[in-house]
């Protein structure tokens, strides 16, 4: 077999399942030190990828473009660059499709009826609990490549760093008091804690503890982060809607980060920011793989979840009526979570 000298990793959407491939990236250049090693995400997410050092390239999927544009493009690009193995941790029809017209001889990808037959390598669940890192090491299994790190790490420049401080300072947050972000926002509604818990944190931090803080947001989120503004009694800072590598150096410069279970939650543990991740209907043990001191010795991340009879339901949308709609969330005080951040900063 030809040795294999180029290799395309992809996690295809969301930010925080491509944070979660960066240890798998590491160890698989310790496997290929000399290959050419790509990854193909969507632009916005792939953009946290700069400047790791253990890629040659980064291949950004504009989902902005209209597919019978960028489907062709990309499967042409692909195929130019004649890759050796591809590893596809999305596995869904559309990245089925572009690892099969990559042409690559070995193709790797999960087990599933029908699209599955494209990949020479189908990854099948073994039924056992996993994080999400373990998972991704599954993938590059047939590689060679084994689970050697288990860190997620986010590389951000000196420039960045320091243009992080100067846009703070701009926003009258300066370096005298410790800086906690708050980010309410998640992808699907049953994911997030009541907003106006969030407000009444951001008093109880300000008021208790002498905090500055930050209300970070995602697009959709500006009604939501308005009430939060509206309800609260503190000053607190409400940042735009910022480039993903903005605000993961943003999110580097503040002493703690409390956000629901979604993709900030791990950009701000990649930066190195200690973080408290809220869930109600996922996984922490799958989705927090952030509790072990041995890999963060100088850092305490936590995350916080209460136990009810529906969990992990897994759902988007919260299907219980009365008192028990979103009972994961509701039995998760405030004062539970402002405790947690005073653990932290002390």
């Amino acid at each position: 077999m030809k040795p294999v000298e180029r290799i395309l990793l992809s996690r295809m959407k969301y930010i925080g399942d491509v944070v979660l491939t960066t240890p798998v990236i590491r160890a698989t250049r310790e496997a290929f030190p000399r290959a050419h090693i790509a990854y193909l995400a969507e632009k916005n997410a792939v953009s946290l990828l700069e400047h790791n050092p253990f890629l040659n390239e980064i291949i950004p999927y504009d989902f902005s473009r209209r597919d019978v544009i960028e489907q062709p493009r990309m499967m042409l690009k692909l195929r130019r660059m004649k890759f050796d193995a591809v590893v596809d941790f999305f596995s869904n029809p559309r990245t089925a499709m572009l690892m099969y017209a990559s042409g690559a001889p070995i193709r790797i990808g999960k087990s599933v009826k029908g699209r599955g037959r494209v990949y020479t390598h189908q990854i099948a669940d073994d039924g056992k609990e996993k994080t999400a890192i373990e998972f991704h090491y599954a993938y590059v299994d047939p590689l060679g490549v084994k689970p050697t790190h288990f860190k997620p790490e986010i590389y951000l420049t000196d420039d960045e760093r320091r243009e992080a401080k100067i846009f703070l300072r701009w926003q009258d947050v300066a370096g005298d008091k410790p800086v906690v972000g708050l980010h309410p926002g998640a992808t699907w509604p049953a994911k997030m804690w009541e907003w106006e818990r969030f407000a009444d944190l951001a008093d109880l931090l300000i008021a208790k503890l002498g905090c500055q803080v930050l209300i970070t947001q995602g697009p959709g989120d500006r009604e939501l982060v308005e009430k939060i503004s509206r309800k609260s009694v503190g000053s607190i800072t409400i940042l735009p809607v910022l480039p993903l590598r903005q605000l993961a150096a943003i999110l580097s410069q503040c002493s703690a980060y409390v956000a629901n279970d979604n993709g900030t939650m791990h950009i701000a543990a990649a930066v190195g920011t200690q973080t408290i991740g809220i869930f109600g209907p996922g996984e922490e043990q799958i989705w927090f793989p952030y509790t072990s001191r041995e890999l963060y010795p100088s850092q305490h991340h936590r995350a916080l979840r209460k136990d009810v009879p529906c969990h992990p339901c897994h759902l988007d949308y919260c299907n219980r009526a009365g008192d028990g709609y979103m009972e994961c969330m509701k039995r998760l005080t405030v004062e539970e979570v402002f405790q947690a951040v005073r653990d932290i900063l002390q």
